[in-house]
């Protein structure tokens, strides 16, 4: 089943149909996509696609002549004895000569550049001096580790620097995208699949739609057997040495501890240590940084850490810290008992995420055409949900509530608190609105006055 992905495949399509060479990296989390996409790109045009691993530079030679061999339909190229990328690559630009146009892939980069490091630089001779101008090849380095591609690849020091001729960042599907994985579903539980899925399209193959998302919940995520339970353990120790730490670090914010000293106490690792694991984890698009949104100037004590991965937000906060629980009760008891009591909590801090995820498309509806900045704001008196801050001289502030509410008043009067202790420092006309799970006041009601109301419908921008 492959989903979307239409700009990055016409992307790609017009590269190819071009009478011009291409040189697209294309780079995002695990998961994401990346390899799915280029495959069906690839579907009914001549190419080789080498999937790199960890392993010697000359396993990798080995195995990338194997499948230029297969790509070609040349068997000697299979036996070529190659001491090195520049022999292997002198190859098959011979074979390239022969084609109208050929799509030359190299999958998880990271891994084979690692094993060559001088890979990057003749990849860059043999794209200025031979494919670049031949105009028949469509080159794609594919990499998982964002930081590395960023660094390696796109960055100032890189040997292909300047060379590339488009890029993609894969980034998860937005959860207007996500939902239609799971189109007979309502709303609320593919906000649901959402929290917990994020825009990831393998983990929403997953969740079997024909369940309910409890149900898959038990089944993918607690049961041991289950396609989802290792699935974070299987990301980490692939991409990291020695997880323990990023383990006690993950543990750490999923439970609220945000800064570096509340992680270093929580987790007994010296806070000079920390900035490493922060940054390893960031680069691999796991960890985010928080600092309030607002015209005041941020101090460095306010900047907060989060998980961003849907996956591992909610594995590090219910499943890990429970697998002691999952082992002896089993997944449906420590789902009943231990889970489901604190999920509605947990699924209330996911909607604020998920309205601040809503909030531009809410202005694209509304015709703002002013830039702006979405974020939330938080010191030690007030904390905000969703704040957007546009170049209108417009502040817009926001309440989010997953729960039921039984006065809409309350509502307003929480929001209006809120809203006296914000910096205004620029005296910006501050709008007001709230975001509900279901159950918008009529227009018509006193507390409702002043005031934006959004439900789901609107997050998902449905009309």
């Amino acid at each position: 089943m492959f989903v979307g992905r239409k700009k990055e495949l016409e992307l790609l399509e017009n590269s190819f149909s071009s009478g011009r060479s291409a040189f697209i990296p294309i780079y995002g989390r695990r998961r994401v996509g990346k390899s799915e996409l280029i495959l069906k790109f690839m579907e009914d045009k001549p190419g080789l696609y080498f999937l790199g691993k960890t392993t010697s530079s000359t396993l990798q030679m080995r195995e990338f002549l194997k499948e230029a061999a297969k790509a070609f339909d040349e068997p000697l190229l299979g036996s070529l004895s190659a001491d090195s990328w520049s022999d292997i690559f002198s190859a098959i630009t011979g074979q390239l000569k022969k084609q109208e146009k050929f799509v030359l892939v190299i999958d998880e980069f990271q891994w084979v550049a690692s094993a060559s490091p001088e890979l990057p630089s003749v990849i860059q001779e043999y794209w200025d001096r031979d494919w670049k101008n031949s105009g028949r090849v469509v080159l794609i380095l594919c990499g998982s580790f964002i930081g590395f591609m960023e660094r390696e690849v796109l960055g100032r020091k890189s040997p292909s620097f300047g060379r590339r001729t488009a890029q993609i960042f894969l980034r998860p599907f937005p959860h207007t995208e996500a939902k239609d994985f799971h189109p007979d579903w309502s709303l609320e539980n593919q906000a649901m699949a959402y929290f917990i899925c994020g825009g990831v399209p393998l983990y929403l193959l997953f969740f079997e739609p024909e369940n309910s998302v409890e149900q898959n919940i038990v089944e993918k995520m607690l049961d041991e057997f289950g396609p989802m339970f290792g699935e974070p353990d299987f990301l980490l120790r692939e991409e990291l040495r020695s997880v323990e730490n990023f383990y006690a670090v993950l543990t750490a914010i999923a439970a609220g501890f945000a800064n570096n000293k509340a992680i270093a106490v929580q987790t007994g690792i010296p806070e000079r240590s920390l900035p490493y694991y922060i940054q390893q984890l960031n680069g691999l698009g796991y960890v985010g940084r928080r600092t309030p949104l607002s015209e005041k100037k941020t101090n460095v004590r306010q900047t907060k850490y989060t998980i961003d991965d849907p996956l591992l937000r909610f594995w590090f906060r219910f499943v890990f810290p429970n697998l002691g629980h999952i082992r002896l009760l089993g997944p449906e008891r420590v789902f009943r008992e231990r889970i489901r009591p604190q999920l509605e909590s947990y699924f209330g801090l996911c909607f604020e995420r998920l309205c601040r995820e809503a909030l531009p498309l809410i202005y694209r509806g509304e015709n703002i055409g002013a830039a702006y900045e979405v974020g939330e704001y938080w010191d030690k008196d007030v904390q905000i949900d969703v704040v957007g801050l546009r170049e209108d001289h417009w502040t817009d502030l926001c309440e989010c509530k997953w729960g039921p509410v039984r006065s809409y008043k309350n509502v307003v009067e929480e929001l209006e608190a809120k809203t006296r202790k914000f910096p205004n420092m620029r005296g910006a006309t501050i709008g007001r609105r709230v975001f509900l799970k279901t159950g918008k006041p009529e227009p018509d009601r006193i507390e409702g006055r002043g005031v934006a109301w959004h439900d789901l419908r609107d997050v998902y921008g449905i009309e």
